[in-house]
């Protein structure tokens, strides 16, 4: 059998062509809405992304502590994403983190073809590029790698990588870590919607359920950035979504019709509310649109961290605590998988836009 051989976007980029591969230019009406990022970034009039302080998310006085989950239950209201800061996980580790994911996509890319995943086959772990899977051919201006870090039991470590030494330690500890500020999160959303602290994590399978997922985006330098995006517009199926990245803008939010920057705030973890949380929630808390950017001048690298539900353990339905006459439910019942099904069929049959 004839292994298939993708092309790395890392490759192109590093080929020398000033122009990139029909594959990779969005569609005529995204165009319009793709400028330079680092301009983007500098605007200061409008909406900004959220920052939340989650210093005082358990603090013993009371009344400190309902102003924290105030602020955290408007921003997931509001906007569904935030930048968190004094989050609880150290600056050193999440250092560890960065520096290992940066070595690894630093070895040469024949190197990390030992690594490569098979999406055909369904192995799915491992260092990837996006295939064209929609019936416009669309590519992404990024590579990955992609690996289930928690829980422990459920890992395969036999495809993560050996180089650098580090990569295990940082990688593991650090999704202990991020597993129990996903409770701290979850704990203070449950509360915002008038139900039991534990509810919303008992919903999304709990410390034995609960998976996440890890996936290092890297997106090289492109010659023509105005025409390509790193990652298209999508929301994500998770239930939370926690991202590091290298200080290099990119993220972008579609937010009352336009599409606003997100700025580069100093040791701070980016949280997404997914869409498996907005069902639970009956639209309650929002799971936002989103895209990624590119430049030509910085490689831009991120590590988002998805949590999610089993895939066919648990039903996703609005809570019937939060349906009433006047507030129905707004999505249907269906397993985690049967969503993502369902997303995938609305994606690829734009005519279809039934929930």
């Amino acid at each position: 059998m004839v292994a298939t051989v993708i092309a790395r976007v890392e490759s192109l980029a590093s080929s020398g062509n000033e122009s990139i591969p029909k594959e990779y230019v969005r569609p005529e009406e995204e165009l319009t809405s793709i400028g330079n990022v680092f301009e983007e970034e500098k605007k200061d009039e409008g909406p900004q992304v959220p920052t939340i302080d989650l210093r005082d998310i358990e603090s013993g006085d009371e009344v400190v502590r309902e102003r924290c989950r105030a602020e955290l239950k408007r921003a997931a209201s509001d906007w569904g994403v935030m930048h968190l800061v004094n989050h609880g996980i150290p600056d050193e580790l999440i250092e560890r983190v960065k520096k290992a994911g940066e070595e690894f996509f630093d070895l040469p890319v024949e190197e990390k073809e030992k690594y490569a995943n098979d999406q055909a086959s369904g192995k799915i772990q491992g260092y990837g590029s996006k295939l064209a899977n929609n019936a416009s051919g669309q590519l992404e201006w990024e590579d990955y790698f992609f690996h289930l870090v928690f829980p422990e039991d459920k890992r395969d470590l036999s495809i993560w990588p050996k180089t650098p030494s580090d990569y295990k330690a940082a990688t593991e500890e650090y999704a202990r870590q991020l597993r129990s500020l996903a409770t701290r999160v979850l704990s203070a959303l449950s509360l915002g919607l008038g139900l039991e602290e534990g509810r919303l994590e008992k919903e999304v399978g709990g410390l034995e359920e609960m998976l996440l997922q890890m996936k290092i985006n890297y997106y090289p330098k492109c010659p023509q950035p105005e025409l390509a995006l790193g990652v298209e517009a999508h929301t994500d199926i998770s239930a939370l979504t926690f991202i590091l990245h290298n200080m290099v803008p990119g993220l972008q939010l579609f937010y009352e019709g336009k599409w606003v920057t997100a700025k580069c705030v100093p040791n701070s973890i980016i949280m997404h509310v997914g869409d498996t949380v907005e069902i639970l929630s009956n639209g309650k808390y929002k799971s936002i649109l989103h895209r990624g950017l590119v430049n030509k001048e910085k490689v831009r690298i991120s590590w988002a961290v998805f949590c999610e539900p089993p895939r066919e353990k648990i039903i996703l339905r609005p809570l019937p605590e939060l349906v009433t006459e006047a507030e129905p439910a707004l999505f249907p019942p269906r397993t985690f998988a049967q969503h993502i099904e369902h997303k995938l069929f609305r994606k690829n049959n734009p005519e279809e836009k039934s929930k």
